[in-house]
């Protein structure tokens, strides 16, 4: 294509609100334009870089035999309730009430539709197994939108659901989604590593996130040194860490604590470590109450915790339970006389290990000192459990490995459901006795957008990215500098011409503008190759030929250019092979 027939309105001021380099870049380049606060219009630059992603997406998915549908972005809350995500999602649901009163949810994923589909057409085993798969528009609405399309409300999404009849059967299916997971990601160029994850609101009993690592990740990669374990934050696990030395404590002691709630304030007051507090909180778990006990200077993990207590959903419990459990306004509850009170008594290990610490007193404005685990509040009993319950931090171990952190962005995520929605929806077969049997479930998303920033963080230059030549708006871009010369004009053209007929995915800048301004948006839009036609090197009987990432141009002769062009595409491409 030529340039100038191409809507491509470049900027070269950094958008006040674009924090990081792939939001910044996107919009320089002309890629994606603001629509309103987590909402953009992708502009012909960055539409054609989303379908090459979508492309390698549905190749591989197609490969592994999976097929492709597509369902409504409008859904039915019914749905939704009957596997009760319509709490799970809580407010980032996009929910609205269409002119019949009927209400209805903006598809932030299908599992509910496309459960429902299986459960109208699929009553045998003979059926199964079968991957069903879609790309669409999904919505969700963030409270704080940001980083561009990696914290967006509305988004691109490759969501594919997979039924089986057995155990084996998901394993297997799990097992192909997996591998071609690695494949399609190879084959747009990322760079990335597999870790163990939560499977959130979505649910199940295993699951894998694909992380590209770059500085402005939002999630955060644990991972041992030897690289033997990966997780995302909400899985990592920790080894306990060493009980301390018992101590000699007196007996508690209750100390006045007017208006300091909080670890930091109650520190600052004592003279305390937070290292050497308690933390008292309560938790609602349907209709029951549940304390759960982590160190000071740790925080509770919400997933690990929902699995102490069998999966369920919990959130901080309110003002009244808070009272109604500790007798204390919040912020004052401690672990004493506790147990008796709530369904269950959690400790995390870090607790547990403590000689001597600093907790609520369960009166309001008050402390108590000298509280020691397994003195004075249980660290065993019926509804007492000692788990790992917190967030990795420095320091920490698994299987005796340091733990290490860097962050990340999740661009894939695999899932093993189970039976979860099968159950709740009907969705099941007869079996080969004829028995009616819950199909087995598995789920796989992509963020088709993320992988395009994703490439850009990896690539990011404050000129601009190096984008894989394989999702790249263009593989090649040949520059002719001076439109005012007749042999330039012809010399680029002809070039522009034998590389398409070659079969490159070329673009031609044959705007009247002047050379730098070409340049720079030339490394703007991130072109892995281009060919400069100038006057002066015509002369000669060369063009100038550079990659993205060198630091210099290489001349080569006019006839030969093509073929040189070609030879390096084809470079570029294996890099990509995945």
């Amino acid at each position: 294509m030529r340039y100038s027939q191409l809507f491509i309105p470049t900027v070269k001021e950094v958008p006040a609100d674009a924090e990081i380099p792939s939001h910044q870049l996107m919009i320089r380049a002309g890629f994606m334009r603001k629509v309103a606060s987590g909402t953009y219009t992708y502009l012909p630059l960055g539409w054609r870089s989303l379908l090459k992603i979508t492309e390698i997406v549905r190749q591989e998915m197609n490969a592994a035999g999976a097929q492709e549908i597509l369902m409504p972005a409008i859904q039915p809350v019914e749905l939704w309730q009957q596997t009760g995500r319509d709490v799970d999602y809580g407010e980032t649901m996009c929910r609205f009430t269409d002119r019949h009163g009927r209400e209805n949810v903006l598809a932030p994923t299908a599992e509910e539709v496309v459960t429902s589909l299986v459960a109208g057409d699929v009553n045998s085993y003979k059926q199964l197994p079968i991957n069903l798969y879609q790309i669409s528009t999904k919505f969700r609405d963030e409270f704080r939108p940001r980083f561009g399309v990696l914290r967006s409300r509305e988004f691109i999404m490759k969501d594919a659901y997979s039924f089986d009849a057995t155990i084996e059967g998901l394993d297997e299916s799990y097992r192909k989604m997996y591998e071609a997971y690695c494949k399609l990601f190879a084959r747009c160029g990322l760079k990335y590593v597999i870790v163990e994850a939560e499977s959130g609101p979505i649910g199940g009993s295993a699951s894998h996130e694909f992380m590209v690592p770059c500085e402005y990740g939002e999630d955060i990669i644990v991972h041992t040194a030897d690289g033997a374990y990966a997780a995302n934050i909400e899985k990592a696990a920790v080894d306990p860490l060493p009980k301390a030395p018992p101590v000699d404590a007196p007996a508690t002691e209750q100390v006045h604590t007017p208006d300091v709630g909080t670890i930091d304030a109650v520190c600052e007051f004592l003279g305390a470590q937070p290292a050497e507090m308690i933390k008292t909180l309560i938790f609602s778990c349907r209709e029951a109450a549940v304390v759960a006990l982590v160190r000071g200077d740790h925080d509770i993990n919400d997933a690990k915790l929902s699995h102490a207590v069998g999966g369920e959903h919990i959130e901080l419990a309110d003002d009244a339970t808070v009272q109604r459990v500790s007798g204390a306004a919040t912020g004052f509850a401690g672990p004493m006389d506790v147990a008796g009170k709530v369904d269950r008594l959690i400790v995390d290990h870090g607790v547990a290990a403590m000689a001597v610490g600093v907790t609520g007193a369960n009166k309001t404005d008050h402390h108590t000192r000298n509280v020691v685990p397994g003195r004075d509040f249980p660290l065993e009993g019926d509804n007492v459990l000692v788990a790992d319950i917190r967030n990795a931090t420095e320091g920490d171990t698994h299987a005796g490995q340091p733990l290490q952190f860097s962050r990340g962005v999740e661009i894939g995520h695999v899932f093993k459901l189970g039976t979860k929605y099968s159950e709740a929806l009907g969705a099941t077969f007869l079996d080969e006795s004829g028995k009616e049997t819950p199909c087995i479930m598995g789920c796989y998303g992509i963020g088709i957008n993320r992988i395009l920033a994703a490439a850009i963080e990896l690539t990011a230059h404050k000129d601009g990215p190096a984008l894989p030549v394989t999702i790249a708006p263009f593989e090649i871009e040949v520059i002719q500098l001076n439109s005012d010369v007749e042999k330039v004009i012809a010399t680029a053209a002809a070039i522009y011409d034998k590389l398409k007929a070659a079969g490159a995915d070329a673009l031609l800048d044959d705007r009247n503008a002047r050379p730098g301004v070409k340049f720079k948006d030339a490394d703007l839009i991130g072109i892995p190759l281009r060919v400069v036609v100038g006057d002066r090197g015509l002369k000669a009987g060369n063009v100038e030929i550079k990659r993205r990432t060198d630091a210099e141009p290489t001349l080569v002769p006019v006839e030969g250019a093509v073929s040189e062009a070609m030879k390096i595409l084809d470079e570029l491409k294996a890099a990509c092979s995945g």
